[in-house]
């Protein structure tokens, strides 16, 4: 069931075609009273990660979701995070939360927002983030590394105008999409698969917190329901389209991986997330880990 924010997102965007989207998040953010996806810190269950990555905290409770691990179950091998240095980007990033946390490990780290005024939000968090509003957690980890570059840059993710503020080409080493994804409308689906292969590089790790799982697909966006069928479905043919059935649901398909396919390296239920997606006490959440097809299968 969709809460009175998501309703009330859904119809501030219900009128406008998807070529308009950039604009309907920039009013929000402009109007600044209606801001619900900030939830003023970085989701725990990327802190839990990044500082855990061999072993990631998973959920003890079973996670109903369709697709979802069994709990206290790491599907897949632990994650090895990149050597420094190297380049993280979050797009969709907010007020930044998780940019300084990528930062605090010493990775260059650059989020993007199409919008403006998400943009001068962000980079006026970014300039004094203190250390950090949960638990500390943007005390740094290496201080022989320091922090890495911390910075929102303004641009649309499907083009490149905005890549050589961000180091230029080359990839990204970690890209973290936390609700990115959940936020374009479903048509723009592929074109998303199709740009995080492009734009991670070739040994790079590519981060996605599955929210929000528990939403039923009649029920529209954004935020769009986004349960684990839909990341395998996309990134294994990256670019192409994916199946739906009469209620909207992602149908999960035996077609075989392109040479482009992202392959997922692992798959939990985070022991923490974000409140939202806590439904009557059950954490519903995934999070997933992919690399590109090539390395994985070596």
């Amino acid at each position: 069931m969709a809460s009175q924010n998501q309703d009330r997102l859904r119809s501030h965007f219900a009128s406008l075609d998807p070529s308009l989207y950039a604009s309907g998040w920039d009013s929000l953010w402009a109007e600044g009273t209606f801001i619900p996806w900030d939830r003023g810190y970085a989701n725990p269950a990327l802190i839990d990660l990044l500082a855990a990555p061999s072993k990631p905290p998973t959920c003890s409770d079973p996670n109903p979701t369709p697709g979802a691990p069994k709990p206290n179950t790491l599907d897949g091998a632990g994650i090895e995070l990149p050597k420094r240095p190297a380049r993280a980007l979050v797009p969709g990033c907010g007020n930044g939360y998780d940019v300084v946390l990528l930062a605090s490990y010493g990775y260059d780290t650059y989020g993007l927002e199409v919008s403006s005024h998400a943009t001068e939000s962000a980079n006026g968090y970014l300039s004094n983030p203190g250390k950090g509003p949960l638990e500390g957690e943007y005390a740094i980890k290496d201080t022989k590394v320091g922090s890495g570059v911390m910075k929102c840059l303004h641009g649309d993710f499907f083009e490149d105008g905005w890549l050589e503020q961000a180091g230029g080409s080359g990839g990204f080493d970690i890209i973290y999409d936390n609700t990115f994804l959940c936020a374009l409308p479903p048509s723009l689906r592929p074109k998303w698969a199709a740009r995080m292969a492009e734009l991670l590089s070739p040994d790079g790790i590519l981060i996605c917190l599955e929210f929000p799982t528990h939403k039923p697909a009649t029920s529209g966006g954004p935020p769009w329901s986004l349960p684990p069928t839909v990341h395998q479905e996309l990134l294994k043919r990256p670019g192409e389209d994916i199946l739906y059935d009469d209620s909207g649901v992602v149908v999960a398909t035996d077609r075989d991986e392109s040479g482009s396919a992202l392959r997922r390296v692992a798959h939990w239920t985070p022991k923490r997330t974000h409140n939202i997606a806590i439904i009557n006490g059950v954490i519903r959440d995934c999070v997933s880990v992919w690399r590109h097809k090539k390395v994985v299968a070596g």
